[in-house]
């Protein structure tokens, strides 16, 4: 990696570094505090999925902007929108506001992380390139994933401690804190290299434009969209865990005001992005294709959220879901490179976005329905239900592969793929 190309990863990891920090000092205590201010499981988890809902209302209109006025722009505008957004939230806990306030903020939450999907990640892509990096994407975003982790870590087990010595809403005052800090750091440091944005004085025009072109390069690619319509089934559920593990944790463990306990949950699954970041690439390197990996750590990791249904033990119960996070943390940046290998320059914030988008618009549904079965069959048998669904997707998986896209198996032989290569 050449110094550019160096410079360059630095400031994806110091970004990755500070918003994950301050994302997670709510993380481990996210579902406590709603329960805390007088929401069901089904109104805590429907606030949840109206969350999702505001990322899948808004990915694309963000993703104008991203394209449009540059992905700095994007992430400057999400630091602001989502510290205001987390300030209201500790207002409605304060309040013990009504279920429809939570949907609305929930929403703006959502906005807020949308300026940033998509955008960071093609913000790097395409500065390594310009910068003449060679390497494989594994690498890198394994790299980005262990620092992701690393924040997670510390943020989820402050914010776990803070809130069990002074209260649940200091956590989310720390976090708009630490993001008014980020907007600072992203305003020096971060400048859109390798990509010149293309503004647009009809912002409805151009929101069309970046739907149509999500749509011609994602979901008309079949090896692309059968990716995209996997992430409904996965990533509604791995959201859906966890947060459900916070209270999961806490019946297991017998004391439902552990609030440390609830942030060691959040910070066991930070620990296995680490691990799973380290291995990403080593893990890529031992099979010739990529969606290997990716099916594989589906259908585990679908297994052991069945067995989770039937497990009564605390101990073994954090054992499985460590295993769990790492396997599922393992595959993410493999699947990023494949994705990433599959799209061109110009439209890669636009696809990335549309990706999340459709992700997410399965964490609407699966949410507020795992939260229910939660509300009927307890926690066990709502994770054992989010297993079976989570197994859907390796169907549209196999369909990708079956594609034999040579993004699949780009430099197969080693740990770094070549970042050039397209379908």
């Amino acid at each position: 990696m050449n110094a550019a190309a160096r410079k360059i990863q630095r400031i994806y990891l110091t970004l990755t570094l500070g918003n994950t920090l301050a994302a997670s000092f709510i993380w481990g205590i996210n579902t406590l505090f709603l329960l805390d201010a007088g929401l069901s499981n089904l109104e805590a988890f429907a606030a949840n999925a109206f969350f999702t809902a505001g990322m899948v209302l808004f990915e694309v209109p963000t993703g104008v902007i991203a394209d449009g006025w540059g992905r700095r722009v994007s992430f400057l505008l999400g630091t602001v929108t989502l510290a205001g957004s987390t300030y209201l939230y500790y207002l409605l806990w304060q309040l013990s506001a009504q279920f429809w306030m939570w949907a609305v903020v929930s929403v703006l939450l959502g906005l807020g992380f949308t300026f940033f999907s998509g955008a960071v990640e093609a913000w790097l892509v395409d500065a390594l390139r310009f910068s003449g990096y060679e390497g494989g994407l594994e690498s890198v975003l394994g790299r980005g994933l262990m620092v992701s982790g690393i924040a997670m870590l510390a943020g989820s087990v402050a914010g776990g401690v803070i809130a069990q010595v002074t209260d649940l809403g200091v956590p989310f005052l720390l976090r708009v804190g630490v993001l008014l800090a980020m907007f600072a750091v992203a305003f020096w440091l971060m400048h859109d290299v390798g990509f010149t944005p293309e503004r647009s004085t009809h912002p409805l025009q151009a929101t069309r434009a970046v739907l149509s072109a999500s749509i011609e390069n994602g979901l008309k690619n079949p090896p692309v969209r059968y990716v995209m319509l996997a992430a409904p089934f996965a990533a509604g559920v791995e959201i859906y865990v966890f947060y459900a593990l916070q209270p999961y944790l806490l019946d297991l463990f017998g004391d439902p005001r552990a609030y440390s306990v609830a942030g060691l949950a959040a910070a066991m699954v930070a620990g296995a992005e680490v691990l799973g970041g380290w291995m990403a690439p080593r893990v890529r390197g031992l099979v010739r294709k990529r969606t290997t990996v990716l099916i594989l750590t589906s259908v585990v990791s679908a297994l052991i959220l069945v067995m989770l249904g039937f497990i009564q033990v605390f101990w073994v119960a954090l054992v499985l879901l460590a295993l769990w996070a790492v396997i599922a943390s393992a595959g993410t940046p493999v699947r990023q490179a494949y994705l990433n290998d599959m799209i061109a320059s110009k439209q890669r914030a636009t696809v990335l976005s549309f990706d999340s988008l459709v992700g997410s618009s399965g964490g609407v549904v699966v949410q507020p329905l795992l939260g229910r079965s939660a509300d009927i069959y307890g926690y066990h048998g709502s994770l054992a239900i989010g297993g079976a669904i989570q197994l859907i997707a390796v169907p549209f998986l196999l369909a990708s592969r079956r594609r034999h896209p040579q993004a699949d198996e780009a430099n197969a032989s080693t740990s770094t793929p070549n970042a050039g290569t397209e379908p």
